[in-house]
């Protein structure tokens, strides 16, 4: 029996979402209600979904889909038409009486909405539209209003999602075009990018014009970012990490997200039957965050794959790089480039930042390393300091196994 009550629903729909990763809110404009006006603020809180911004700041949002029904039959998915899921569904004022009620009680900071296709993707989308247009507009809502758009929808209806959301999503799903008509026969990659390009185009527009006249309305001014699923077909790591550098180079997103694959309840039989290991959509993130931070082309990323394309579980993918790099290194912390240090394993870039206003005023020893790393370890067949030279130690054949992490009994009962 279908439940009717707002709890009820509540409870099916804020479950149902728990499968879009793509919710962090970082990069939105500072707005809030100190002055007596409006409802809501983007900072500060506590809520159901938390996110975490760039600084470290955790994000509460009211995180949930507008409907599970859906009309599409994406075999990964578990709302899928042909899923037998207890199916939930809200009307816009309700979502916005509990974002606002939410709100009130201290509870999140912000809404991240989604739905699934009911009717048509037109309908739904003016659904969810509706819902943030009537925040702002009927309730000067301030807080942080992240929208999952529908590709398939009439592109001004898209469109009109970027003037009330701080940012905006499309998820392209699948790395490859073949996997995504294999496994979600109603979805088409080019309309997909297609919908991609037209919402950076107005982006870039509206930062154009912004910077021109201060007047100027914005327009999903955190952005865009999208999702992959991760391990639900047999691509490889390396064409994810291809994928996602051409979405960044071709529709300036601010994140790609990336969602392990997990196996749902009367699953098709062209899907796994397990899921991947958490661990490779953690080295994902990593090499994410090598292209973005560090550096490092995605090419670059790619070689520290193995022979079949796929990350080391056991190490992370810049340790990998700079063992199959050895001639790099070492690395003299003293007189090397910013670019340089950054290639070092266990450095990160507050860490080299550090080193580089400290050597300005003397010389850096192996401690300065100790005082801004926790990976001293793995740090030092790769630098020379003032005190310190590897000698030999690059040339170590067992050097790897000695820089992996120690296996560890699990405990019992942690």
């Amino acid at each position: 029996m279908q439940k009717t009550s707002i709890l009820g629903r509540l409870e099916i729909l804020a479950d149902a979402a728990k499968y879009d990763a793509s919710c962090a809110s970082s990069g939105s404009v500072e707005r809030n209600s100190r002055n007596g006006r409006g409802v809501g603020s983007t900072s500060g809180g506590m809520g159901i979904c938390h996110a975490y911004a760039p600084d470290g700041r955790c994000i509460s949002l009211l995180k949930l889909l507008l409907t599970n029904h859906c009309i599409f039959d994406c075999h990964y998915c578990v709302n899928r038409k042909s899923s037998n899921v207890e199916r939930a569904r809200f009307t816009p004022e309700e979502v916005v009486d509990l974002t606002l009620s939410f709100y009130r009680r201290n509870y999140i900071e912000g809404l991240f909405l989604s739905s699934g296709i009911v009717r048509s993707p037109d309908h739904t989308m003016e659904q969810i539209v509706r819902v943030a247009r009537t925040l702002r507009e009927v309730h000067d809502f301030r807080g942080y209003i992240h929208l999952k758009t529908i590709p398939e929808a009439d592109p001004e209806i898209v469109a009109e999602a970027g003037i009330w959301a701080d940012r905006v999503s499309i998820n392209v799903e699948l790395p490859t075009a073949a996997s995504l008509a294999r496994l979600a026969p109603d979805k088409n990659a080019p309309r997909i990018e297609g919908a991609m390009g037209g919402l950076h185009s107005r982006i870039v527009d509206a930062r154009d014009a912004r910077r021109k006249y201060r007047s100027a309305p914005r327009f999903a001014p955190a952005g865009q970012s999208t999702q992959m699923i991760v391990g639900a077909d047999g691509t490889s790591d390396t064409q994810i990490i291809d994928k996602a550098s051409r979405l960044y180079g071709r529709f300036g997103l601010r994140r790609v997200y990336y969602s392990a694959f997990s196996p749902i309840p009367d699953a098709s039989a062209v899907l796994p039957l397990q899921r991947p290991p958490l661990m490779r959509e953690h080295r994902l993130y990593q090499s994410d965050w090598l292209t973005r931070f560090y550096g490092f082309a995605p090419h670059e990323v790619s070689e520290a794959a193995d022979a079949n394309g796929m990350l080391p579980l056991d190490i992370d993918p810049k340790l990998a790089w700079a063992l199959k790099f050895r001639d790099r290194f070492p690395i003299d912390l003293n007189r090397a480039p910013r670019e340089a240090m950054l290639r070092v394993p266990g450095l990160g870039v507050k860490a080299v930042d550090a080193l580089l206003g400290a050597r300005r005023h003397r010389s850096i020893r192996l401690d300065d390393l100790a005082r801004v790393t926790n990976s001293l370890r793995k740090l030092r067949p790769f630098v020379v300091t003032s005190d310190w030279r590897p000698v030999a130690m690059l040339d170590l054949a067992d050097l790897r196994a000695r820089l992996a992490p120690k296996p560890r009994q699990m405990e019992l009962f942690g």
